[in-house]
């Protein structure tokens, strides 16, 4: 079996690992040993935190219209529960969007939705303001 010399490849593997380490503290960033699961470990966050920005964003956009609402004399729940009603297919991220930019058309979604609650909850709501 002949001989086979690994050096192109083993350097191309080191180059690309050391680029990706690139920026990191200490030894992280030129020795081999560190850089490795250094990398490794970084490419496991990144892949968990994508999907916890959505999260995270959701959460913030619910936060921005539960503020909007109360400010105008309406609960979240009750917000989203006329707007199922009324069919008004407007995600979050758009009527926090609204709410913060256009307030005068979140206004106008929110006086759609508020005809299609029902009487009982209005008569909660009035109670608890």
């Amino acid at each position: 079996m002949p001989r086979v010399k690994r050096g192109v490849i083993h350097l191309k593997k080191r180059r690309a690992l050391m680029k990706a380490a690139k920026g990191f503290r200490w030894g992280r960033k030129n020795l081999i040993k560190l850089a490795r699961p250094a990398v490794l470990k970084a490419g496991a966050y990144a892949f968990r935190d994508r999907r916890a920005k959505k999260r995270d964003l959701r959460a913030v956009w619910q936060i921005q219209i539960s503020a909007a609402c109360k400010a105008l004399g309406m609960s979240y729940s009750v917000f989203m529960g006329g707007l199922k009603k009324a069919n008004i297919e407007v995600d979050r991220k758009i009527l926090s969007t609204l709410a913060s930019e256009n307030p005068e058309v979140f206004k106008a979604i929110l006086t759609k939705a508020n005809i299609t609650v029902p009487v009982k909850a209005k008569a909660k709501m009035s109670v608890n303001a």
